[in-house]
């Protein structure tokens, strides 16, 4: 592939090949707090895909997710913790970019080295908020697509996991990333407090 090339992928740390960091690998990891993360999850496996499972309760789902069914929620951010002073990463929150595009597209473009001009970051600030993004799915992946995007909005777990619920995940944040650099980027108590 010529030089000068994106992958995007869902792949953890561990799963990447090696060579993206052997030869030079500039790499953008995106985060998302861990309970809309798993609102998300809910949404993707109650939405017709037939390669994954459904399930008759919210109940029912969050069971699954918290006694690690899929492996722990949070281990992905656990894993990347340890890399998150990497020269060539940088890791950005979800709930961040869509709070401030702008300042988070300079972010990203800083550090690829590149200086967009005002005009070029409006315009990517307009291409890529959620219902251009979402429609381009659509086109791209048909049904899928749909499943790929729900609301864009951040703090949507409020509306429906239970207070149990909300608690339990609270304490397994703590547990796995509290005192973490990656815990700390979460700003849990700016978007995971109710």
């Amino acid at each position: 592939i010529p030089f000068l090339r994106i992958l995007i992928t869902h792949l953890s740390y561990n799963h990447l090949p090696k060579s993206i960091f052997k030869e030079k690998g500039t790499i953008v990891v995106l985060f998302q707090n861990p309970k809309d993360r798993a609102l998300l999850f809910l949404h993707f496996h109650n939405n017709g895909m037939q390669s994954v499972p459904s399930y008759s309760s919210r109940d029912e789902f969050f069971s699954g997710f918290m006694t690690d069914l899929w492996g722990s929620c949070f281990d992905p951010a656990v894993t990347w913790n340890k890399h998150i002073e990497d020269k060539n990463t940088v890791v950005i929150i979800y709930e961040d970019l869509k709070g401030n595009l702008t300042a988070s597209v300079k972010q990203i473009t800083a550090f690829f080295g590149f200086s967009p001009t005002a005009e070029q970051m409006q315009a990517i600030a307009g291409r890529h908020t959620f219902q251009p993004v979402s429609v381009k799915a659509q086109e791209i992946h048909g049904a899928v697509g749909l499943m790929l995007f729900h609301k864009a909005v951040f703090g949507d777990w409020k509306n429906v996991f239970a207070e149990a619920q909300n608690q339990k995940l609270a304490a397994k944040f703590t547990v796995c990333l509290e005192v973490a650099k990656m815990g700390v980027k979460f700003k849990y108590d700016v978007y995971c407090k109710a």
